[in-house]
């Protein structure tokens, strides 16, 4: 059984990874942001993230990522290999963006950990499908307004948003996960989740072609309230 660890955003894709992993045998011990100096990231905010990590009841490492960037994930993955014993790291990936090799397995083949990417090549309509199924519950915390209005923000995914989206991939050819950063999300509750977050308030916010989320309040809450 290898010392896994999670890298993890807040978001469906990476809860997902982090479940199927768990189901698949590996023993995840810790969850791992990469992040540059002075963080801001406006889909998946580093004090929602703190709190799953505590939901979760799993260690949460923040570690730095500076130019040149391929070093420095390289050596962020080393930490991780030498400081905290993992053997390998599990990414949400789908697939790869814009034909690109995927970053994360080319980062980690260099410093010899392997690499699980347990959510690649698979049906997008069935991964979100299964992520109801397994009792997932996430909001949009940022959308490209070129595909979605900032309606969606705050909005539950469920299987009307679900049913919603495949109806603008007809027309517009969006990816249904989000593969090519038209949304964002953040999961709430979840299997493994020993509580739930709640947002308490938020308000809506732009930045260029992005709405997202700007939350103002937080806190973690029982199950069912």
């Amino acid at each position: 059984m290898q010392n896994t660890a999670v890298l993890w955003t807040g978001g469906k894709d990476s809860s997902m990874a982090l479940y199927e992993a768990g189901q698949n045998g590996y023993n995840v011990v810790c969850l791992v942001t990469f992040a540059p100096a002075q963080p801001d990231f406006l889909a998946h905010p580093l004090d929602f993230i703190t709190l799953q990590a505590q939901a979760l009841a799993l260690p949460h490492y923040v570690l730095p990522i500076n130019a040149p960037f391929e070093q420095g994930y390289e050596t962020s993955l080393r930490t991780l290999r030498d400081e905290v014993g993992i053997d390998c790291v599990v990414t949400g990936d789908i697939a790869a963006v814009n034909g690109h090799p995927n970053w994360i397995r080319e980062r980690s083949r260099r410093v010899g950990m392997n690499v699980y990417t347990p959510l690649w090549g698979r049906d997008r309509a069935t991964l979100l499908r299964q992520l109801l199924q397994r009792g997932f519950k996430a909001r949009f915390s940022c959308v490209n307004t070129t595909w979605l209005s900032d309606d969606w923000i705050g909005r539950t995914l469920d299987n009307a948003a679900i049913t919603q989206l495949c109806s603008i991939r007809e027309r517009t050819g969006l990816d249904l996960c989000g593969e090519e950063g038209e949304y964002h999300t953040l999961v709430v509750a979840g299997p493994r989740f020993a509580r739930n977050i709640d947002i308490r308030s938020f308000s809506k916010r732009t930045a260029g072609s992005l709405a997202y989320m700007k939350i103002h309040a937080l806190g973690l809450c029982d199950p069912g309230v």
